[in-house]
């Protein structure tokens, strides 16, 4: 098994960083639509929410090696994504930590700041609009998630399960919890923030390479080449 060789296991500790990240940044989506709404309404929309991300990455997880051998293209516009993925996790990160709160507020169900409300500085809105904004993120977040796992994990086929399953398993069982340990841990986030980063270059140069060879061939030897195929 390739996890438990030197390069096997560093591509798992960025699986695990990716997971962890992405899983905080999903659910903090989630508690900031579910944030608006009546607080017996606010539970049901967050089991909504993290039970539809986990569908959506199981099935995007059945579908990764189908989708990463459709060819260089894919892995070239999977890095593109994974760009915007940082630069909106950038702002995010620079952008205070009010949001934040108010999700964190909501996905627990408490009072964390003593104000005499839970998440009660968002604006108000219906279990519909909670419901849609949730699932329109959650099926972005979870192809993000999938192709950043995918992308970190290439040639290392155990890894990929490995992450994958574990990427499932925070979305459904620790999201709230994940998405505390990263308000209260920035540092945590801003680890991901870097990692996610270089994949996104990676899976764009090896995309580039594999859709021209000729032009591109000489970055083969700058970077671990693992496009769909190699």
């Amino acid at each position: 098994m390739e996890i438990f060789t030197a390069a096997g296991f560093l591509a798992l500790l960025k699986v695990i960083a990716i997971d962890l990240v992405l899983a905080g940044d999903n659910a903090i989506v989630i508690g900031l639509a579910a944030a608006g709404l009546p607080a017996e309404l606010r539970k049901k929309a967050i089991l909504v929410g993290i039970a539809a991300a986990t569908v959506m990455r199981i099935g995007f997880a059945l579908i990764t090696q189908w989708l990463l051998a459709i060819g260089p293209m894919l892995l070239i516009g999977g890095g593109l994504l994974l760009l915007w993925v940082c630069w909106k996790m950038w702002r995010e990160l620079h952008g205070g930590h009010a949001d934040d709160h108010e999700a964190n507020e909501a996905l627990a169900g408490a009072d964390l700041d003593n104000d005499g409300s839970v998440a009660g500085k968002r604006p108000r809105k219906s279990f519909a609009q909670a419901a849609w904004q949730i699932v329109i993120a959650d099926v972005s977040m979870s192809l993000d998630n999938v192709l950043a796992v995918a992308g970190a994990a290439m040639n290392h086929p155990t890894v990929l399960i490995v992450g994958l399953a574990l990427s499932i398993a925070l979305m459904g069982f620790a999201a709230s919890f994940v998405a505390r340990l990263l308000h209260k841990y920035r540092w945590i986030a801003y680890v991901g923030l870097v990692i996610i980063l270089w994949v996104a270059i990676n899976m764009m140069l090896n995309g580039a390479v594999d859709q021209f060879p000729e032009q591109l061939g000489f970055l083969s030897g700058w970077f671990g080449h693992g496009a769909a195929g190699h």
